[in-house]
């Protein structure tokens, strides 16, 4: 039975301040997603993980080594959405636009500006999950460090669902979900565990689409 940890990285600085961060260079995490990281470590000490793999993007890298796999491989299929123009704008600026509303409600037609385009970014994480299932034995744990769109796309995918519903999922930083190809068709086991439950469910305004970590209107 293989098993595959998906985990978002902790909160970076680009999520306290509510920007999307896409692939900008230089986004580091914050103290609080770096205790998170730290958290990761005590969590899966008990874990015999057959191998781990990183986006090359440093908020990943740094989680990973904080969780203690310094050495997880670079895998670019499991990389952030590129964003294109939108990267590096706040949050609260692009919820106004109608490319906005088109992300949320329509992600299998959006292409970003001088970006990747929502149904490229599905295909690319899908076949990197489906690949890293297959290349792992029968009992096998392996762990993945990613990001918020990456890892609902791929959660989707292991739940069947519509490439249009994937936003009704929700991955905190830091959180973790497994899926399970031990089946024919793959089993979600855990989706979005840790992270301040309390906080989550005191929200008024609900989880933040689009990577960031304060509220934002949607």
């Amino acid at each position: 039975m293989t098993k595959v940890v998906l985990i978002r990285h902790g909160r970076s600085t680009a999520n306290a301040d509510g920007v999307l961060a896409g692939r900008a260079p230089g986004v580091a995490l914050d103290e609080t997603g770096r205790e998170q990281a730290r958290t990761l470590r005590s969590l899966l000490a008990g874990v015999d993980v057959a191998a781990a793999y990183t986006s090359p993007i440093q908020r990943c890298r740094e989680t990973a080594e904080l969780a203690g796999f310094p050495d997880a491989t670079v895998l670019d299929e499991v990389s952030e959405c590129h964003y294109g123009e939108w990267t590096g704008a706040k949050l609260a600026d692009l919820v106004s636009t109608q490319l906005w509303t088109d992300v949320q409600e329509r992600p299998s037609q959006v292409s970003f500006p001088g970006g990747e385009s929502m149904r490229d970014m599905f295909d690319r994480t899908a076949a990197a999950l489906t690949s890293i299932a297959e290349r792992h034995g029968a009992g096998d744990t392996v762990v993945i460090f990613s990001h918020g769109d990456p890892i609902k796309a791929m959660l989707a995918h292991a739940l069947g669902l519509d490439r249009d519903d994937f936003q009704r999922l929700h991955v905190n930083p830091a959180s973790v979900s497994v899926v399970d190809f031990s089946r024919a068709a793959p089993m979600v086991l855990c989706m979005n565990g840790g992270g301040d439950v309390a906080a989550l469910l005191k929200s008024s305004t609900g989880p933040v689409i689009g990577g960031g970590d304060v509220a934002t209107p949607h």
